[in-house]
């Protein structure tokens, strides 16, 4: 059960990224659940680097910092897919 609430969790994530991000994100549901994935462990890993809190924990400024994480990797996406275009 803790992998279909990490994954529904990792969709609300890329959901509130892509809605605070400006512009368009061309991506389906499952990128959008894979994206909020990533930013939960980028914004995961930063705040256990600045805190003594662990990867995997919960809390608000683990939800905050999964969404700024998926938040840098739709950025990083971004760039590189312009950059690749032109």
């Amino acid at each position: 059960m803790s992998i279909i609430l990490f994954i529904v969790f990792g969709l609300i994530v890329g959901l509130l990224a892509r809605a605070l991000l400006p512009g368009r994100q061309s991506m389906g549901l499952g990128m959008t659940a894979l994206l909020g994935i990533a930013g939960s462990f980028v914004g995961g890993f930063i705040g256990a680097l600045i805190t003594d809190s662990r990867v995997t924990d919960l809390n608000t400024a683990g939800v905050i910092g999964s969404v700024l994480g998926a938040i840098v990797l739709l950025v990083l996406v971004g760039a590189r897919g312009r950059h690749a275009h032109v």
